[in-house]
């Protein structure tokens, strides 16, 4: 019975140093030694980190994160309405678009397959079971993934850059379009570093398939521990498939950049914009209620599709606040909203998807 106590102890103590190196290997890289030097030359990279275009405007924390109360409703009550889609069957005459919660896209196209911010890992943070997905929102996981011609990742928060999904899915990755200095994160993890396209803000690349992207301006920050603040760059992205544009906002706060992004790389038939996990406590950071739709007009976008909710509990708004206060302000600016369910897919230039499925606390 002593040796079966300490066989039980050794796997205990063997499973908690496993877990322990996983949460290790997740923190990621920041940049070191020539990567570095190349970040610190750059004209936004400036006393040590990156710097956003406009001045940070919520210095002050406004409302007490552990003892403030949550409302009930911040989690579903049971599970989401999802589809199951066969993704390596969609078409592509035009671009098909296949949301599966929180910021996480897969966009056929004619010119190749586009996977946005996937995390399919079940939580969002390093460590498992503290900020876990809601039910209906599990279903699609990195083995049904179709081939992925170009991985697009906005910054380096731990829900849309995601070590679990990302070593899954590496050997189904060709290429991987980045902000500058996410790389060394993607090294670190085992990709090949002639496979990475690290961009600054407004700078291109053109894929083989003929896929152009671009990455933009966002107001946002970037850490994976709280020691390390803005060493790696965060991005919004403009995505040419053949005639049709679409806009992938990743996360980020209002502000004049929107109206900037649509003069300079307007219209688009598509934008991609987060509406939820807003708080008072970082106003600056991500679009508050109405904002969204707001930035959609800005950026001269023909249909918005909503991102960044009905998956995690990051802020303290009932889960399905965000979409119910964007709906009227996007039909008060006369905005076309597409709200497909988890995994329903979307082609462009079909009529939107409003059927109401999220009514219930």
């Amino acid at each position: 019975m002593k040796y079966r106590y300490v066989g039980i102890g050794m796997v205990v103590l063997l499973l908690t140093v496993a877990a322990g190196c996983s949460i290790v290997r997740s923190m990621g890289k920041d940049p070191a030694g020539d990567e570095l030097a190349r970040l610190e030359a750059l004209p936004n990279y400036k006393n040590g980190s990156f710097e956003n275009l406009a001045e940070r405007a919520d210095k002050t924390i406004k409302h007490n994160l552990i003892f403030q109360s949550r409302p009930e409703t911040i989690r579903p009550s049971h599970a989401l309405p999802w589809v199951k889609t066969d993704l390596n069957t969609l078409p592509d005459p035009a671009p098909t678009v296949v949301w599966f919660g929180h910021s996480s896209v897969l966009i056929k196209t004619s010119q190749g397959n586009i996977l946005i911010d996937p995390i399919f890992s079940n939580h969002a943070g390093p460590v498992p079971g503290l900020i876990t997905a809601f039910p209906g929102t599990k279903h699609y996981h990195a083995k049904d993934m179709p081939p992925i011609d170009v991985l697009i990742i906005s910054h380096d928060h731990y829900d849309h850059l995601d070590y679990h999904t990302l070593v899954q899915l590496k050997d189904q990755i060709k290429l991987a379009v980045v902000p500058m200095g996410v790389g060394s994160d993607l090294v670190y993890w085992g990709y090949d570093p002639k496979k990475i396209i690290e961009l600054n803000w407004n700078q291109s690349t053109t894929l083989p398939g003929g896929l152009q992207i671009t990455a933009t301006p966002a107001q946002h920050k970037s850490n994976r521990t709280y020691s390390q603040e803005n060493k790696t760059l965060w991005a919004s992205y403009v995505i040419q498939a053949g005639r049709y544009r679409m806009f992938y906002g990743g996360d980020g706060g209002y502000g004049p950049l929107f109206k900037q992004i649509g003069l300079q790389y307007g219209p688009f038939d598509l934008a991609l914009l987060e509406c939820g996990q807003y708080s008072p406590n970082w106003p600056w950071t991500h679009l508050w209620l109405g904002q969204t739709a707001q930035a959609a007009v800005d950026l001269q976008a023909r249909l918005l599709q909503p991102v960044h909710w009905a998956k995690f509990e990051e802020a303290d708004q009932p889960w399905n606040e965000p979409i119910e206060k964007l709906l009227p302000a996007a039909e008060k600016l006369g905005m076309q909203v597409n709200v497909p369910r988890i995994g329903e897919p979307y082609t462009l230039g079909d009529p939107p998807k409003k059927a109401v499925w999220w009514n219930f606390n």
